[in-house]
């Protein structure tokens, strides 16, 4: 499996600096944070988009994916949903990144049944755009379908193999799945994984790797015995977290627990 992180963990850093950690801590790749506060957002030009590719070219680390925020669950119209992601879309292409990230972002105004059927019909739009430019489109086990299960509702509906699912974590062992559970829903559909760690339900607070509560020895142990090999993805939050500690001075270790993870379970 290869490693990445997100740059949620050091918003707002400037690409130079997040490739001289990625490079310098030996992780394959970098998920970037797709938003307007952050160097790589949908408003790059194609000077910019061409720049950045190369920069990550240069360096040796691949962009994993662009993690966006458009929820295709939400109420509302279509097109706007469908739209940005179409644009998040072409950003990956531009920028050579095979997965773009987005939310299911169901509403309590809706039943189950209608956040789902949304939810794919726009995502069945989205993955046509996406097989012309050769990219793939995750659905994140999040919010409103925080689960394996929940997010396999949607992608069942879709039928479509350019849209898939991004497991995080922390939202199915909250939503009571243990990793087994959650490997077999998602299995046929998983793009990658997203890794991290915490202190309790309650408490969602980023912590080193192996410092908190979250099952990632077992979440590794199922991936290898069903012989999966794509990419982990730390997804350290600091973003939301002020107090939590800074990223920089974890990921070497970070990337040597991920490893030993790996070990113990080939």
């Amino acid at each position: 499996m290869k490693l990445a992180f997100s740059t949620l963990g050091v918003p707002g850093l400037p690409l130079a600096e997040v490739l001289r950690l990625a490079a310098g801590h030996g992780y394959h790749g970098v998920e970037l944070r797709t938003h307007p506060e952050e160097p790589v957002h949908l408003g790059l030009g194609p000077e910019e988009r061409t720049q950045v590719a190369a920069a990550f070219k240069e360096a040796g680390v691949e962009i994993l994916g662009l993690a966006g925020y458009a929820r295709v669950a939400a109420p509302g119209a279509d097109e706007p949903v469908i739209e940005e992601t179409r644009e998040l879309i072409g950003l990956a292409r531009d920028l050579g990144a095979p997965f773009v990230r987005v939310f299911p972002g169901g509403s309590d105004s809706q039943s189950p049944a209608e956040a789902d059927a949304v939810a794919a019909r726009r995502l069945g739009v989205a993955a046509e755009y996406a097989a012309d430019l050769g990219v793939r489109v995750l659905l994140e086990t999040h919010d409103s379908h925080g689960t394996g299960a929940a997010a396999m509702r949607i992608l069942g509906l879709v039928g479509h193999r350019q849209v898939g699912a991004l497991w995080d974590v922390m939202h199915t062992w909250r939503g009571g799945e243990q990793p087994q559970e959650t490997y077999a829903a998602l299995s046929p559909y998983l793009g990658y994984v997203q890794v991290k760690d915490i202190a309790s339900t309650e408490d969602t607070t980023p912590l080193a790797l192996g410092a908190g509560v979250l099952p990632l020895a077992e979440c590794v142990e199922v991936l290898s015995r069903h012989g999966w090999d794509g990419w982990l993805c730390w997804e350290y939050e600091k973003r939301w977290y002020e107090a939590a500690e800074p990223l920089e001075g974890l990921l070497g270790a970070g990337r040597h627990h991920l490893a030993r993870l790996l070990n113990d379970s080939a």
